[in-house]
């Protein structure tokens, strides 16, 4: 079976190449952007599957398939929230949620084996999943995280943080009532699972929530330090890059 990997960001490119190995299938080749997918599909035989990301770093994958006629079955990677995708779980189609799971992925490439001969053509999978795009829907991001605490799940409620930040190579989620969980997702795979509006990462450690912002000083060389109501273990401060974006964002 001839498969690809479409994905800007490299670590996650190389990761889901890893996992796809583990099921014992083998990656013909890893492309990172619109431009490099258009030359590469141009020149070689469609592949049997495609694991897709949606946004890349010059464009939106679609973009790809209004230049290139290609026949392929598609598996979407993508962090929209996983009940906004639910009408995706077709025969024709099917997504991973960021950061894709070894039992999801391995569930997602037996439902291409085993159905790949009754699998709709390329186009009508791809003019599916652009309606859903084109109707202007926006990504539902993140309302809750399962959070595993031994052998119990904890529900956090996304309303209920306060901040989330990086700590010995580690993520945690800072809750409004002081507690601190250890969680699987990064800070840039954190980025797009969060409202925007609610949420900014100040720095390469911290990402803050609108919402627990108690107050805001001037500090040295062009920066600003946070004050929020739930964490006080150090200075927050914004790094100076990203100053006037900050500024923005709190309006």
């Amino acid at each position: 079976m001839k498969i690809i990997i479409i994905e800007d960001e490299k670590p996650a490119a190389r990761l889901l190449e890893r996992k796809i190995e583990k099921l014992g299938y083998a990656v013909e080749v890893k492309l990172g952007s619109v431009e490099e997918s258009v030359a590469w599909l141009s020149q070689n035989p469609a592949p049997d599957l495609i694991f897709l990301d949606i946004q890349l770093s010059d464009g939106l994958s679609f973009e790809i398939f209004e230049q290139v006629t290609i026949r392929s079955a598609i598996i979407f990677t993508t962090a929209y929230d996983a009940y906004a995708l639910q009408a995706f779980k077709l025969n024709s189609i099917d997504y991973l949620l960021k950061p894709i799971q070894d039992a999801e992925l391995l569930f997602a490439v037996h439902k291409f084996v085993d159905h790949r001969n009754s699998f709709f053509e390329f186009s009508e999978q791809l003019n599916l999943f652009k309606k859903f795009i084109d109707t202007g829907n926006k990504p539902q991001y993140k309302e809750r995280f399962s959070i595993k605490i031994g052998q119990q799940i904890k529900i956090v409620v996304t309303a209920d943080i306060a901040c989330f930040y990086s700590e010995n190579k580690a993520t945690y989620i800072r809750t409004k009532d002081h507690r601190n969980y250890l969680i699987e997702w990064s800070l840039d795979q954190l980025e797009e699972l969060v409202a925007p509006d609610q949420f900014f990462r100040i720095s390469r450690q911290f990402i803050v929530a609108l919402s627990d912002i108690k107050d805001i000083a001037v500090y040295s060389n062009s920066r600003l330090r946070l004050c929020l109501n739930h964490y006080n273990e150090e200075e927050l401060i914004v790094s100076r890059e990203r100053v006037n974006e900050f500024k923005t964002w709190i309006g």
